[in-house]
């Protein structure tokens, strides 16, 4: 499956985005669907992960409580990211993936299907 990351722009400190993840398949129902984001020279960091029925979220503690993930598997093949109260350190390429996987949701390698990337920039 092929996804298409969007929604990435500069933001002041406090701001929101939202990301949007979209896929080349009619429904991502088969997957759970994550986020991961990376700055120049460092690892690509787990974000957050929704389950494939969209019942079960997760987040990586530095975002959890400003960035909201979601998706609508009902009505389009499109997975979302709400994120708020953004800071300078959240600064980074953000990646949408998908993984057939039922394990390990928190590492990139369970992940085989990968978006461009989109640029969030928070200015101090």
């Amino acid at each position: 499956v092929q996804l298409q990351a969007s929604g990435g722009g500069m933001v002041q400190t406090g701001g929101s985005l939202t990301l949007s993840c979209a896929a080349s398949v009619p429904t991502l129902y088969n997957y759970a669907m994550a986020w991961f984001r990376q700055t120049p020279g460092k690892e690509r960091d787990f974000v957050a992960v929704i389950s494939r029925g969209g019942g079960t979220t997760y987040y990586a503690d530095s975002v959890k409580g400003r960035f909201a993930i979601s998706r609508d598997n009902a009505k389009s093949a499109v997975v979302y990211l709400q994120m708020n109260s953004l800071k300078p350190e959240d600064t980074a390429v953000y990646y949408c993936a998908a993984t057939r996987s039922y394990s390990n949701y928190v590492s990139r390698i369970s992940y085989d299907n990968w978006g461009q990337g989109t640029l969030v920039t928070v200015s101090s």
